[in-house]
């Protein structure tokens, strides 16, 4: 009886440590399909309120979790406003009042430019591989849903993230948000995946507020180009200034 029982742990302790395992390897492979060594987009943002529907446009380069640089093409009011994010800091240059303004890790999560999208979702600072664990819930062919619990010495505040992934490709098609009393805050639906190299990519997305009834945004990839060589200036705080003409 005693072996049994010992034979039962053992196989339970590894089938734990299986489905562990695939669920580190499919988050691992959605983030590579994000991210890249590095990538650049160009990208158009619908914000819609009740009353109200505006757009904007953005060029965005990145390297890795660490480093990221946006700048607003459009509208003309916005043009040459940049955000530079560099090893887990965040700063703002506004052509207007020609100056450089350092964002604090406390306004990471609020919203960017009027969108329903923060700070932090801008410039990819959070990673989904090294903040959070990750638990296979359901799988429906090659649909996994994952939970995701973040590190207690993570930098974020989102209580878990529930992400649906198609495991086709590695592409993520919804991604639901929860604060820490376990309510849901925002929800992110993906389609119009297409293949950019050795990548592929959702190039539509719609974030949904679950707070602002009849408001959301939507954003189209117009332009993505993988692994380019993107040079180390565009990570330098001087970058702010330069790129913003």
């Amino acid at each position: 009886m005693f072996f049994k029982a010992l034979l039962f742990v053992s196989l339970f302790f590894t089938l734990s440590l299986n489905a562990q395992s695939e669920a580190e390897t499919i988050i691992q492979k959605v983030d590579k399909n994000m991210r890249g060594k590095s990538v650049y987009m160009q990208m158009r943002m619908k914000i819609h309120s009740l009353h109200h529907t505006r757009e904007m446009q953005m060029q965005t380069w990145a390297k890795g979790s660490k480093k990221s640089f946006v700048k607003t093409i459009y509208p003309p009011k916005d043009r040459g406003i940049t955000f530079l994010s560099l090893n887990n800091q965040m700063w703002q240059y506004v052509p207007k009042i020609e100056r450089v303004i350092k964002i604090p890790p406390s306004m990471m999560l609020q919203n960017w430019m009027g969108s329903d999208i923060t700070n932090d979702d801008m410039v990819k600072q959070s990673s989904i591989v090294d903040d959070y664990t990750p638990k296979i819930i359901k799988k429906e062919g090659k649909r996994v849903t994952l939970e995701l619990i973040p590190h207690e010495d993570a930098a974020v505040v989102w209580g878990k993230i529930v992400s649906t992934i198609d495991t086709t490709h590695y592409t993520n098609l919804k991604d639901v948000f929860y604060d820490e009393d376990a309510e849901v805050v925002r929800t992110f639906t993906y389609s119009k995946i297409k293949q950019f190299g050795n990548y592929y990519i959702p190039t539509y997305w719609k974030i949904e507020p679950k707070d602002k009834e009849g408001s959301f945004t939507e954003i189209f990839l117009e332009d993505v180009k993988y692994d380019a060589d993107i040079s180390s200036v565009y990570f330098k705080k001087s970058a702010l200034k330069r790129f913003s003409r």
